[in-house]
């Protein structure tokens, strides 16, 4: 029982904060419960820009938004903190059309309709964010959001 660990010279986060995540996932900790008791408290996160590409104004942005809704649940509110998304699909559109005037030279009118509705389902399955942020990269954040 006597027996000293040495800590080690730099810390790991892979070694612990998977287990931690999945651990608030199962407790529940991201859901705010219907409670006539507690006050609500809600942050609706507007739909991601379709740039397809992550910047460190993402990680900011959310990183201040989990502070204040983790903050609220420690003062005993049902928070929640909710994703967004573009229901319309009109940036994903503008970035499809971009896209094809740049590298083919076409219209979304060239192709004709199902052929570009095939364009926006590849582009998204490349590009298309879960939620706001492609899942993984939610997770290694380690942010509060509810899950769907």
């Amino acid at each position: 029982m006597n027996e000293r660990q040495e800590l080690p010279k730099t810390y790991d986060p892979h070694e612990f904060e998977k287990r931690i995540y999945e651990n608030w996932e199962k407790k529940g900790c991201f859901n705010a419960e219907i409670d006539p008791d507690k006050t609500p408290f809600t942050i609706v996160i507007p739909p991601p820009n379709v740039t397809g590409q992550l910047h460190m104004g993402h990680a900011f942005d959310n990183t201040l938004q989990d502070i204040l809704i983790r903050y609220k649940r420690m003062q005993g509110y049902a928070a929640l903190w909710m994703p967004g998304t573009d229901h319309a699909g009109i940036a994903t559109q503008i970035k499809v059309e971009e896209m094809l005037r740049r590298e083919e030279n076409l219209t979304r009118y060239d192709l004709g309709r199902y052929k570009f509705i095939e364009r926006e389902w590849n582009w998204k399955a490349q590009y298309g964010w879960t939620r706001g942020f492609r899942a993984p990269c939610a997770r290694s954040l380690s942010r509060s959001m509810k899950r769907a």
